[in-house]
Formats: structure tokens, C-alpha cells, sequence
């Protein structure tokens, strides 16, 4: 690649010796101001630009400043004496200037130091094209989780109109246990998702099936065991999903080991996981509740209370009992807000 260098110099001879320097290997433009420098950067597509730093109206790093905003990925050097060099502390440590050559140069080292400069231009350009392939890469991700989700509220909907309340249910509940344990924004996104599809393992089920209100038969855990694996299939092939696919894996495993898939126990089940076995318990036992809301929530917030330390992780139940009532909670939390759903 030919790349494209840029003379700023107030002084002719100057230019001229630099010039005869560097035209042999590279294209090279030249300017006698920094204001002729600027016209030359919005139509010349500039790879690295050498600059004196004493000039009339308009000094080398003022010229370097302003072309930063034109040219972000060109490298800058900048010409100057002994005397100008604590005025370049702060732009070389902000990487504005890439290097400074001290007056009178060796052409052999400005030469390599060029060069070396072009080098670095490549590796800025490459970074550059990488972070805007991956912030593209991002957005379709996004675009796919988000279907996802949808698509997936859409399906409960069909299935079971209960099924796609009580999956928000869950998720708000969980969101609000991430919060009182101070999750981050990305932590709880990643906790909200997760509870939405944690019934996504028993999709297949006959309605209610999986439900934790009542105990199921030896024939249905086999079946959901089967399903479970099918399920945690779906949610693997959508980009960025394989960590809520273990959240969602786990949680039914019981705090202390007994009567889980798994063979997990306590700390070995990842925290998500067992927050959202909680939420969806609570949810389980209160989907129903119309008439005596706050009744129907102290009679399952014992039950939570009861099985502490045996099927649920104790501090989470703690946490939660810990906070306002469902029906407060699902006011504080504008559907969707963290996920669609």
C-alpha cells in the first residue's frame, strides 16, 4: 500500500529537504501553514503527517489537535527544538502526537521513525475496522436476543396464557432480589432473561406440569429430563446465550443436594440460579391469588421460609422475605423494562 504523508512547514527549504526524503517510498503533500494543512486533510486521505512545531498563527499541536478531529486514525509527528519539548509532556501522553524528532533530525532515523509511524497507522486502522465489525456482530446479536425473546413470549402465550404471566412474574421478582443484592445493570439483564425462559426446559409439558405446587410423577421427571436438555438446545443456539442456559439448567437444583438432576449442592449452583428458583416458587404459589393477595403471599412466604437451607439457598430466601410485597414489587417494575416479555 502507498501510503500518504503530510508536510506541514512554514519554511520552503524545509519542505523541500523533507519532501526528497520521503517521496521516493511514499505519496507526499505539502503545506506552509497549519490552516493550509487543514484544507489538505478534508480531501487527501492521510496516513501520517509531519509537522514543525514553531510556526506563524497557528503552532504545530494546534495544527495537531484540529487535524485529530478531521483524521482520528493518522499518526502525528511533530519537529521541534530542545526548548519546545516540555510544551509536548501532555500530548504525547494523551497520544495526540505519536512521536517528537528534535531539531537539526538524521534523515536515516526520521525515515525509520516514519515508518514506524505507518506501522502503527495499519495496527490503528485494523483495530478500527475490528471494533466496528464487532459493534456490528453486537447489534445483530441484540437483534436475535430480542427476537428470541419475543418469539418465545409468543409461544407461552399460545401455549398457556398463564404461562407467559407467571414467566414475568418470575423475572420481576428475580429482578428485584438482584437489586437488593446490588447487581449491576448487566448482571440483573442477565438475571431477567433468564428467569423469563426458565420454563423454556418444560415447554413440552403438559400445562401446569412443571409447576412447584404440586408433586410430579416419576414418568414426568423422566419426560422433563429429556425436555429439559431439548430446550437448553434452543437457548444455546441464540448468540450470547450459553451462560443463561446454565442459569436456566440449575435452577431446580436443590440447596442441599437431594433430589436434583445435577448432583449440585449450595454454592456449587451458580447464585442466578438459585434466585431464580426462589422467584419462580413464590410466583408459583401467588399466580392465582386475587381475592386475598397478601394472605395467599405469607402462605408461601413460609413455605419459602420452611424449605430455607434444604431446597432453596437461605440467604436468598432471606433477601426476599426481606422485601415489599409481590404486588409492590410488579408496580415498581414497568413490564419489559429489563427484557420483553
Amino acid at each position: 500500500m502507498n501510503h500518504k504523508i503530510l508536510i506541514v512547514d512554514d519554511e520552503p527549504a524545509n519542505i523541500r529537504m523533507l519532501e526528497r526524503l520521503f517521496r521516493s517510498e511514499f505519496d507526499v503533500v505539502t503545506a506552509e501553514s497549519g490552516s493550509d494543512g487543514l484544507e489538505l486533510l478534508t480531501v487527501h486521505d492521510i496516513s501520517l503527517i509531519v509537522t514543525d512545531q514553531r510556526m506563524p498563527g497557528m503552532t504545530g499541536l494546534e495544527f495537531l489537535k484540529k487535524s485529530a478531529d478531521l483524521r482520528p486514525q493518522c499518526v502525528r509527528i511533530i519537529l521541534t527544538g530542545y526548548t519546545d519539548i516540555n510544551d509536548l509532556v501532555d500530548a504525547l501522553n494523551s497520544g495526540l502526537v505519536y512521536k517528537y524528532v528534535t531539531k537539526p533530525w538524521v534523515n536515516a532515523d526520521l525515515l525509520q521513525t516514519v515508518k514506524r509511524g505507518l506501522s502503527h497507522h495499519e495496527t490503528i486502522k485494523a483495530q478500527h475496522r475490528l471494533n466496528i465489525e464487532n459493534q456490528r456482530l453486537r447489534n445483530r446479536i441484540s437483534s436475535a436476543d430480542e427476537m428470541f425473546l419475543k418469539l418465545y413470549g409468543e409461544m407461552l402465550r399460545v401455549k398457556d396464557p398463564d404461562s407467559v404471566l407467571h414467566a414475568a412474574r418470575t423475572r420481576d421478582l428475580a429482578i428485584e432480589i438482584g437489586r437488593a443484592l446490588n447487581f449491576e445493570r448487566t448482571e440483573l439483564e442477565r438475571l431477567a432473561v433468564a428467569a423469563y425462559i426458565h420454563g423454556i426446559a418444560e415447554f413440552q409439558m403438559p400445562n401446569g406440569s412443571g409447576r412447584t405446587d404440586r408433586a410430579i410423577t416419576d414418568d414426568e421427571r423422566r419426560l422433563m429430563e429429556e425436555q429439559r436438555e431439548n430446550g437448553l438446545m434452543l437457548i444455546s443456539g441464540v448468540p450470547e446465550l450459553d451462560e443463561i442456559a446454565t442459569i436456566v439448567r440449575y435452577h431446580t437444583e436443590h440447596f442441599d443436594g437431594s433430589g436434583t438432576s445435577y448432583g449440585l449442592a449450595g454454592s456449587q449452583i451458580p447464585l442466578y440460579s438459585r434466585i431464580v428458583a426462589v422467584a419462580r416458587a413464590f410466583s408459583d404459589m401467588t399466580l392465582h391469588s386475587h381475592s386475598d393477595g397478601s394472605s395467599s403471599e405469607r402462605a408461601a412466604i413460609s413455605v419459602l421460609k420452611a424449605a430455607s437451607g434444604t431446597r432453596f439457598d437461605p440467604d436468598v430466601v432471606n433477601v426476599f422475605c426481606g422485601l415489599k410485597s409481590v404486588s409492590q414489587i410488579r408496580e415498581s417494575i414497568p413490564a419489559g423494562q429489563l427484557v420483553h416479555g
